[in-house]
């Protein structure tokens, strides 16, 4: 018996992807009749169908399912194999994947990845941005060494994800310079209700951050009048620098805004107490930042650099 080969397997993964044989071998950069005898060979092996030829077309058949889903892990396993070795120098050559919401990705993740680049100038590292709730699912599939999101894990991914505090920031509630509150400076809860908001999408972790602070504060979200949403902070950013909705976003997104004085942050009174203007506090809401890598899977040398780096830079700054 010869056995499956690694190539084979990366071959017949083409096609259970694509169901194509022509479309596997443009990917591999191979020849169909290469990826038809791949197949053909596997399943001569081992007597069993892969694929079930119907007219023009496949479909993947049982034993393939099967072998889709072991031939991946094996795939993964060899990957993560290799880049151990290539570790083995010192850290001087290498990869390191990670995943990042936008606010962080953008605006809090970039100087950390500096340090760890002057440090180890050899190291490739692929960053991935995208909304929490995409990191999270890309984290437990084994997508990225780490991902770093502000939003919460859930319950679904908490057994399968590890996840700790390494930074955070502030959500600050922003209008532009039409916006009435804008010369206020400060507003009471009850009056949240009271203008047009543009939010972020579900999924995002600055949206699930601001609905709890709703929540918190006795507010529903069906209560407030949203009138546009966004896949992104910086298009939210931009609707009301001209418009006169208002947003909850990052304070590390604003800053520069803030600074020039085309965007204001809004400061909310807390007066649930009923104690009148002596007895307020200003509502605030602060929001973590995770690191998350999975429980089980094998970590690499630099995924395990890279996360030290994170945790000492946090208890540094709250030293």
């Amino acid at each position: 018996m010869a056995g499956m080969t690694l190539e084979q397997l990366k071959i017949f993964l083409a096609v259970a992807q694509h169901l194509h044989f022509t479309r596997a071998a443009e990917e591999l950069y191979i020849t169909q009749p290469a990826v038809s005898a791949a197949i053909h060979n596997l399943e001569q092996e081992y007597g069993v169908k892969l694929f079930h030829r119907i007219g023009r077309h496949i479909e993947i058949a049982e034993a393939g399912k099967l072998l889709q889903v072991e031939a991946q892990k094996i795939l993964d396993q060899v990957s993560l194999t290799e880049r151990g070795l290539r570790e083995l120098n010192n850290l001087q050559r290498g990869e390191l994947k990670l995943g990042s919401s936008l606010t962080i990705g953008n605006y809090w993740l970039p100087s950390k990845i500096s340090e760890f680049k002057s440090r180890y100038p050899g190291i490739e590292i692929n960053c991935t941005l995208a909304n929490a709730e995409t990191i999270c699912i890309g984290t437990a599939m084994g997508q990225f060494d780490l991902g770093l999101v502000e939003g919460d894990v859930k319950p679904a991914l908490q057994s399968t994800l590890e996840y700790e505090i390494v930074g955070s920031d502030r959500l600050q509630i922003v209008v532009g310079k039409k916006h009435p509150w804008f010369e206020w400076g400060e507003i009471e809860l009850t009056q949240l209700t009271q203008t047009l908001w543009v939010m972020r999408e579900a999924g995002s972790g600055t949206q699930q951050r601001f609905e709890e602070a709703l929540q918190n504060w006795g507010i529903n979200l069906s209560e407030l009048n949203v009138s546009l949403v966004f896949n992104s902070g910086e298009m939210t950013k931009a609707a009301i620098e001209d418009g006169v909705g208002a947003i909850g976003i990052s304070e590390l997104m604003v800053k520069k805004e803030i600074q020039l004085g085309t965007l204001r942050a809004i400061r909310v009174i807390d007066n649930r107490d009923g104690n009148g203007a002596m007895g307020y506090t200003y509502a605030e809401i602060i929001r973590p930042f995770f690191k998350l890598k999975h429980r089980q899977r094998f970590q690499t040398t630099l995924s395990k650099v890279f996360e030290q780096m994170l945790i000492l830079s946090t208890d540094s700054s709250e030293n």
